[in-house]
């Protein structure tokens, strides 16, 4: 995870990026802003809490990444950190460019640049991109402050208050983000990215019409890509290949993938589908799988790497062991497969289930 202190900001310069579908302009500052230590605390809170997972990505163009637009404007940042304002203002049209969306909500365009931060052990500049989209409510209550003296001095002396509503941005909900860090310039520098709002048809922008990014094949990348590789197949080639495979022992399989992922530092595919899959037969089926997921999906997976834990936690929430009987139960396997035993009488279908203790 990257480390950030409130020092590491250098400099902040801030634009209104509206939409540029609806004609709503684009509004761009002339200087950068003035902080004290308690707003650059403030800041760093907002700015950088969200980045919790350690899924990363490079900048990149179909031809040459010097021709991403970001790319080359966080470039010149790193290599003249006193051209922020200048190739702020042209990061800021380039996203008008591309708020061309009815549905996209104009907002607060941050450009930050971040000295001496932590990533992986490495000591590196950053360059943030952030954008504020939501404003929400807030209340203020204001009095008197002659009124606030007089009552110091005197305990019986009453104050009078308002009240008034105003709206802001709310320091605890970064809507988008992303973290440019001075590291593998060559392959895209390394970017990790937050989209709170990513949601409906204007869902792309952001990281595909704005950033043009892809992922980063590290330890994250290929845990996750062999994770969901092993899912599909267990869900959707393991029971058209063999015929006698139930449900119940789709979840069994599924239950021990996750488990041999949680429970190992390092991945080796001899290893995985031995313990896992065990049978040749199904070994076979999977590894032509696999190969098919590699062209489809244009990805090598390795045979060996170590194992990403945030994306096994990521991953982990699509492994669920259910078994969804009509519109009447489910039942959800996340252990042994013998006490689970199927069946069909007069009655129609059925599962009987053995346990020790109910809860």
């Amino acid at each position: 995870m990257p480390i950030f202190e409130s020092q590491s900001i250098q400099t902040v310069a801030v634009h209104r990026v509206g939409n540029k579908e609806t004609a709503e302009g684009l509004i761009l500052s002339g200087e950068t802003l003035s902080l004290n230590e308690s707003l650059q605390d403030l800041l760093v809170r907002y700015f950088l809490t969200p980045f919790k997972v350690e899924e990363y990505y490079h900048l990149y163009d179909d031809d040459n990444v010097e021709l991403n637009e970001v790319f080359h404007r966080v470039s010149n940042i790193f290599d003249a950190p006193t051209t922020l304002l200048e190739e702020s203002q042209q990061i800021a049209r380039h996203l008008y460019n591309a708020c061309n969306h009815p549905n996209i909500k104009g907002g607060d365009l941050f450009v930050v640049y971040f000295s001496e931060c932590q990533l992986n052990g490495e000591t590196m500049d950053a360059v943030g991109l952030f954008k504020s989209e939501t404003k929400e409510q807030f209340l203020k209550v204001l009095h008197d402050e002659e009124q606030w003296s007089r009552q110091e001095n005197d305990p019986s002396a009453q104050a009078a208050f308002k009240l008034e509503i105003d709206k802001g941005i709310n320091v605890n909900k970064l809507d988008k983000g992303a973290i440019i860090f001075n590291s593998e310039r060559e392959q895209g520098f390394i970017v990790s990215v937050v989209d709170a709002t990513n949601r409906g048809t204007d869902a792309a922008y952001w990281k595909d019409a704005f950033l043009h990014i892809r992922q980063r094949e590290d330890e994250f990348f290929n845990t996750h890509e062999v994770m969901k590789a092993y899912k599909q197949f267990v869900t959707d080639e393991f029971p058209q290949q063999f015929a006698d495979v139930s449900k119940a022992d789709c979840a069994e399989m599924l239950n021990r993938g996750a488990k041999f992922f949680k429970q190992n530092d390092n991945f080796d595919m001899e290893q995985f589908t031995q313990e896992v899959i065990s049978q040749p037969e199904i070994i076979d089926s999977f590894q032509q799988y696999k190969q098919q997921y590699e062209q489809e999906n244009d990805v090598q997976l390795p045979d060996q790497f170590g194992i990403s834990e945030g994306a096994v936690k990521k991953e982990s929430r699509a492994y669920k062991s259910v078994i969804k009987l009509d519109k009447n139960f489910h039942i959800y396997v996340h252990g042994n497969r013998e006490l689970i035993e199927q069946g069909e009488d007069e009655k129609g279908k059925f599962y009987k289930v053995y346990y020790s203790e109910e809860s």
